[in-house]
């Protein structure tokens, strides 16, 4: 395992949102910070240098995609996914989230239906609302807690089924690897989902963004693009901002096979003057996918450490918390619904108690009550922390709590 993934790197006073957002985030700056989805590790170090290359031609003007950008990114995803991209189904973007919004109002009118599958990443919620389209909430399903998979969920296909069926339903909004119960879909699973969309004439828009962060004691993430046909409404959304945590520098890729669906989200981004990129989000894009491959081995290898760590940490020392190591993801979902804290009592109780900052469950939908996000994108130091903190909290619980 690589040490460097161990070294501390200080990120107060950068304008991080992780560390100097904690006063307004959490009312205090005396928590560790395991809550939003970036990492504390350095960038690749081909991602660095491309950044200072670009930084030291002292012009920084409006910037072109060059043909090399499209091309790391197509042999990415061929090299490592075995999906064959075409150049001219690109669609670069201004990040997933504004890429969930434009596809609400390129693909449903005002008030139509789109559909969601929580517990899920918040901006799938507010990217419907904000744009004045209906949620339609398909719900994950947990598996049993005396079943194999205990702590997993799996995707409701009858219900998902009825609500595609309903006449105002337009868009399926599709997590994969999902964010925050860190599921990778099955394959069949996928063809499923394809199927229900075909039969129903959906748009399936598939937010991909974890697709690269999948451990290799579980199964292989399957990107929905290589199951479908080319008859499929389907939108794939990528970016190596997770991957290679920059996720600052903002940009993304859509990827639309049809010329119609492409154009109609094209049509949004430039009604709102989005598709303009600065020249360090352009340079570290294709550095990422360039050279950042043997950086993600190791990150991946340290992570997966981290992750069965905490599992076992968990179930040795936190009475009341459970977790599973999820399959994909650096996220990991703490239930501690057997605490017998309510939702803002839980967020004290981590918060003014334990020092500890996380993601609340119930942000994630109203199937996350109970649920916490904790981000393992951190030296192990800093989880032995979380745990020792959140233990010595657990000790002072008393019975009434």
């Amino acid at each position: 395992m690589s040490s460097h993934f161990d070294q501390p790197v200080a990120r107060e006073n950068t304008c991080s949102v992780k560390f100097d957002a904690r006063k307004a985030v959490f009312g205090t700056e005396e928590v560790i910070p395991v809550w939003v989805a970036d990492m504390d590790f350095a960038a690749p170090e081909a991602v660095t240098r491309a950044l200072s290359e670009r930084a030291a031609h002292p012009v920084y003007g409006y910037t072109l995609f060059p043909d090399s950008l499209y091309q790391s990114m197509i042999d990415w995803f061929a090299h490592r996914h075995g999906w064959e991209i075409r150049r001219e189904w690109i669609l670069m973007a201004p990040g997933v989230v504004p890429s969930l919004n434009a596809a609400c109002m390129a693909y449903a009118r005002p008030g139509e239906g789109v559909i969601i599958q929580p517990p899920v990443y918040p901006p799938f919620f507010s990217s419907v609302r904000h744009s004045g389209r209906t949620v339609i909430e398909n719900p994950l399903v947990p598996e049993a807690p005396d079943s194999v998979d205990a702590g997993h969920y799996r995707m409701d296909l009858e219900h998902l089924e009825q609500c595609a069926a309903r006449p105002d339903a337009r868009i399926l909004l599709l997590c994969s690897p999902h964010n925050p119960v860190g599921r990778v879909w099955a394959e069949v699973e996928l063809r499923a989902v394809l199927d229900i969309a075909r039969r129903h004439q959906l748009v399936v828009v598939s937010d991909e963004i974890h697709c690269d962060l999948t451990y290799r004691d579980k199964p292989r993430h399957t990107m929905l693009a290589r199951l479908a046909g080319p008859d499929d409404a389907l939108v794939m959304a990528v970016a190596p901002s997770k991957t290679f945590n920059m996720p600052g520098l903002g940009l993304s890729a859509l990827v639309i096979p049809d010329a119609d669906r492409r154009n109609a989200m094209k049509a949004v981004f430039e009604s709102m003057h989005l598709p303009q990129c600065n020249p360090f989000s352009i340079a570290g894009f294709e550095a990422g996918y360039r050279y950042g491959a043997p950086w993600l081995d190791e990150l991946m290898v340290y992570l997966q450490s981290n992750r069965d760590w905490l599992v076992e940490a968990v179930r040795r020392r936190l009475p009341g918390i459970r977790v599973s190591a999820p399959e994909g993801t650096y996220l990991m979902w703490l239930d501690c619904r057997e605490l017998g804290l309510d939702d803002a009592g839980l967020k004290r109780f981590f918060v003014r108690d334990a020092g500890v900052g996380m993601n609340p469950g119930v942000s994630f939908g109203d199937q996350g009550s109970g649920f916490m996000r904790l981000n393992i994108g951190c030296p192990r130091a800093v989880l032995e922390e979380v745990l020792g903190r959140i233990e010595t909290a657990l000790g002072k619980l008393g019975p009434d709590h």
